[in-house]
This record gives structure tokens, C-alpha cells and sequence, in this order.
């Protein structure tokens, strides 16, 4: 007799997140399957997962040489930075507002704005905007943000618990997405969902369950990772049917083993987002272009 391979069916799905406008949107999430496992199940995974290469705001200091090398040239210029990318093939610009950070330069609210509206009018591609998890300064941040390129449809974030409201209120008047974000905790996650559901729908949410590195506590997060997925696909919780950023570049190359060997550092950026893609991940956040290539060939 021949074998017949079993197949399951699931009645949950995950929302689809249309990030950016026109020609420049992209649709994530929308699977009811979980990551991979189309041949075997009874679904689809009509938007495979995509790749936002990093960008700073600011010239990182700290960056292994091998890392840097490819944007040393254009670190100090975020638009010129985040145009490199494009033509890489990123499917996402991920802007990371550093400086305004109290820690850092704590660039003023409206002067973050206005380097967010130059990088985004360099590009033909969509902009997640990410500001450094500072609970007071980030709302005013992201408020300007979300008004200077109101309609534009960004996905900004993070948010979490202590600031949750302003940001999504924000978000919800000029036409973006959110990036919900909870510290490692499936509980904490749908508790955050809960009340970001009271002001945006489902298809304005994506969740960032935080994501580690390999070696550095990566099976924790992979597991919640994957447990969001399961909880939203297999038990229909609506609170966790809602796409998943991994953004786990910068947590890889911060790392003493990435940056004693560039072939080291790109081995151990792979064979993170590799996990992360298992794990159920819908945008993966990297940062070598040489990774960014070859997990990009991979998902295809």
C-alpha cells in the first residue's frame, strides 16, 4: 500500500496587513497553515514571508567592520542608506530612529519626522518606522511620524503596554499599521491585543513577540513565537491571529562570536532567521546583505 502522508486542516487564519500604498504596498499574513507546512496541510500561505533590511537614522559606531562595510559608504545619509537597500531587494525598509532616543541624541519629535518623510521619499518601497521602546519619548515620536506622512500607511512601532494608546490612536487618524510588542509572554501579548483591538482592527496589527539571537536565549523566543501562531491558527484565539515581525539583526551581530569572523557572523545571522521562519515569522529584520541573499533565495 502506498503512503499516504496525513493531512490536517485548520479553521483559524491569520489576518493579511497591507503595509504601504499604490505600488508600493505589501500584503502579509493571510495563512492557514502553519510556517512550511502547505504540502502536508489542507491551506495556504498566499503571502510567504518578507525581508526588511536594517537602516539607521544615525552612523552606527559600534558595527562590525564586515557588517557596515557594504552601506560605510552611505551610513552617514539614512535616504541614501535605505535606497542601497531597495536596490538589494529588500522588501521593507526598516527605519530605526536611534537618536531620538533620550539616551542618544534625543533628537526632537519633529526633526525625527522630517528625516523619516526624506528616507521615505528616496525609496519605492514600504517603511516600517521603529523608535527604541522609550515609554514617555516614543509616543510623541511616532505621533509625528504617523502626521507627516499621513495616508502613507507605514508600519510603526513598537508599541507596549504603558504606551499603547496614544500610538494607536495616532495611527488610527493618519492611516498606518502597528507593531504590538510584549516582552517574551504569550499572556502579555494577547492582554496588549485586547486593548489595541479597541482602536485597531486586526488588519492594522502586526505582533513583535521580541526575538533573540542564536545562542543567546533564541529557543525561548522561538516557542512563543511559534506558540502565537499555534494559538491563532489551531485554537482561533482573534487576539493572536495577527502577522509576526522578528527582529532579531541587530540582537545576532551585538554578539562577541558574529563579530570575531564575518563568516561566523553570516553563519549565525542565517541559521537565526532560518529559526525564525519555522517559528512562524511573517518579516524578518536583517542586517548583512550577504544573509539577506541567501534567506531571501531560500523562502523563494
Amino acid at each position: 500500500m502506498a503512503y499516504k502522508a496525513p493531512v490536517e486542516s485548520y479553521k483559524g487564519k491569520i489576518a493579511e496587513v497591507t503595509i504601504g500604498k499604490g505600488k508600493r504596498a505589501v500584503t502579509i499574513g493571510g495563512e492557514n497553515v502553519l510556517a512550511f507546512n502547505q504540502t502536508f496541510d489542507e491551506g495556504a500561505f498566499p503571502n510567504p514571508p518578507k525581508i526588511a533590511l536594517e537602516v539607521w537614522d544615525m552612523e552606527p559606531q559600534n558595527w562590525a567592520p564586515w557588517v557596515l562595510g557594504p552601506y560605510k559608504d552611505v551610513a552617514s545619509d539614512p535616504a541614501a542608506w535605505a535606497k542601497r537597500c531597495e536596490e538589494l531587494g529588500a522588501d521593507f525598509v526598516f527605519l530605526y530612529l536611534i537618536s531620538a532616543d533620550p539616551n542618544e541624541k534625543d533628537t526632537p519629535p519633529e526633526q525625527a519626522a522630517e528625516l523619516v518623510k526624506r528616507v521615505y521619499e528616496a525609496v519605492s518601497i514600504p517603511m516600517i518606522v521603529y523608535t527604541t521602546g522609550n515609554e514617555t519619548k516614543d509616543p510623541a515620536v511616532l505621533a509625528k511620524v504617523a502626521e507627516a506622512l499621513s495616508g502613507e500607511n507605514l508600519l510603526i512601532g513598537p508599541v507596549i503596554k504603558e504606551n499603547f494608546e496614544p500610538i494607536a490612536t495616532a495611527a488610527k487618524e493618519h492611516g498606518h499599521c502597528v507593531v504590538s510588542q510584549a516582552p517574551v509572554d504569550i499572556n502579555l501579548q494577547k492582554e496588549l491585543d485586547v486593548k489595541l483591538s479597541r482602536i485597531l482592527s486586526s488588519d492594522r496589527i502586526v505582533l513583535d513577540p521580541l526575538a533573540s539571537a542564536l545562542g543567546y536565549g533564541i529557543e525561548y523566543c522561538f516557542s512563543v513565537m511559534e506558540r502565537t501562531k499555534h494559538v491563532g491558527i489551531q485554537f482561533q484565539d482573534a487576539m493572536m491571529q495577527m502577522p509576526v515581525i522578528a527582529n532579531f539583526g541587530g540582537e545576532v551581530w551585538k554578539n562577541k562570536e558574529p563579530k570575531e569572523r564575518e563568516e561566523l557572523g553570516i553563519a549565525w545571522e542565517e541559521v537565526t532567521a532560518i529559526n525564525y521562519l519555522m517559528a512562524g515569522a511573517d518579516i524578518l529584520v536583517m542586517r548583512h546583505p550577504a544573509v539577506f541573499k541567501i534567506v531571501k533565495e531560500m523562502i523563494q
